[in-house]
């Protein structure tokens, strides 16, 4: 069973033509929820999943899925599923998401290709803004899939101009009915570029995800006294942004020392800082802020959650300023089956390609489908570890070896 590479490349570049963008150097895209370029780039991919003489269904969440059911399966057993996402964001490049999806109906193709027997039938999903970049939830799709996310509440989201993601979806002619029920699928395989370097460094060909890290997303607010630069003495100051300063250089370093310590993959980022009035003249009054701790041990997310109170408390008494802190955003770290990895890892030996363990840093819809099925997550090497962005490449051979692992995963799942 081989992988037609030019068949993959083909549809990666017809792909990559929907929301192009124009950028020197690389290849950019932007596809936004229920715009042209992401009807395009839907309709094209429904096409091939009926040229592959696929089942198709939309649920009403927008997710696309394609179902083949071999002659040699039972049709009522539990399907195989693989996918991702069409969705991108501005100006990123044309491999993040579209790689998974289309790696999937190759997959596909080659069974149907070399006459195997597979047991089980299989789909192909592209799930809905995976990106999260014009209605505001990451891996929206599959959150409606798993119920994190009512299907009423996913229809009345809104982007910038008022619009609904319902009447978005309507509009490209993609609102469909129900939803996809991951707990009837078997097992759940995703491939996704690495957008890091390990791969690449180790010249190694297929990651073999082990755990997803866990994300909290903390929001902290410091409330100081806004007041005349030049005519405020400094012991007379109540600055918000020299407190929060503090802040951020002390999550540093703790996130640093834990790291060091007990939790090599830990980290914390301060991204996104909103200093109020924010005037050249004016002690800063206020500043808005958050923090992103990620790991894949979730006690080690908690000891720096736990950081950030004491911190504040801390800030409150030395510098006389007001906090708050809330946590709207908290996903534990998700665990990868040992069943799904134990086929990459199988596959990648049977057709002699190198593969290693690692974890994953970002989310991607498999972290919402891990508690509803078997899950894995499969990476393929990412240019200089370069992603949301013109430059990010994975090789053209990368690509089908990716692929040809995927396929060998998928067809073993199904004979089990």
């Amino acid at each position: 069973m081989q992988v037609d590479a030019e068949r993959l490349q083909y549809d990666l570049e017809q792909n990559a033509q929907f929301g192009e963008v124009n950028v020197e150097p690389g290849h950019a895209r932007t596809v936004l929820t229920g715009t042209n370029a992401d009807e395009r780039a839907r309709e094209y991919f429904v096409s091939r999943l009926r040229d592959a003489n696929m089942k198709v269904r939309i649920d009403a969440a927008g997710n696309i899925v394609g179902r083949w059911i071999p002659e040699t399966a039972d049709p009522g057993s539990k399907p195989i599923a693989t996918g991702s996402h069409l969705d991108s964001v501005p100006e990123g490049g044309i491999f993040d998401g579209p790689l998974g999806v289309y790696a999937g109906l190759e997959a596909v193709r080659a069974m149907q290709d070399a006459n195997v027997s597979v047991r089980r039938p299989v789909e192909v999903v592209s799930f809905t803004e995976e990106e999260g970049q014009r209605f505001g939830v990451g891996a929206l799709g599959s959150a409606v899939t798993t119920e994190s996310l009512s299907i009423g509440d996913a229809h009345a989201l809104t982007d910038e101009t008022g619009t609904t993601l319902e009447s978005a979806l309507d509009s490209i002619g993609f609102l469909g009915e129900g939803r996809i029920q991951p707990e009837e699928w078997d097992s759940w395989l995703e491939l996704h570029i690495e957008q890091d370097t390990r791969l690449e460094s180790q010249h190694v060909s297929v990651g073999v995800v082990t755990t997803i890290t866990g994300i909290a997303r903390c929001e902290v607010s410091i409330d100081g006294k806004a007041n005349h630069a030049g005519t405020t003495l400094m012991p007379d100051r109540t600055d918000a942004l020299t407190a929060a300063s503090e802040l951020v250089h002390e999550i540093e370093t703790a996130a640093r020392q834990i790291s060091e310590d007990d939790a090599p993959t830990a980290v914390a980022t301060v991204g996104s800082l909103d200093v109020s009035p924010n005037a050249p003249n004016v002690i800063p009054g206020r500043v808005d802020l958050t923090i992103d701790i990620r790991d894949v041990s979730h006690e080690s997310m908690l000891s720096l959650i736990e950081r950030v109170r004491e911190i504040l408390d801390r800030i409150e008494t030395d510098r006389d300023v007001e906090t708050s802190f809330s946590l709207p955003r908290h996903r534990e770290p998700r665990e990868m089956s040992q069943r799904c990895r134990r086929s990459v890892h199988d596959a990648a030996e049977a057709v002699e390609i190198s593969a290693m363990d690692l974890h994953s840093g970002a989310a991607h819809d498999t972290m919402r489908l891990a508690p509803f099925t078997d899950v894995g997550l499969l990476f393929a090497p990412s240019e200089n570890g370069i992603s949301h962005n013109p430059r990010e490449w994975t090789d053209w051979g990368a690509c089908r070896e990716c692929t040809q692992v995927l396929a060998r995963s998928l067809l073993s799942l199904s004979q089990e």
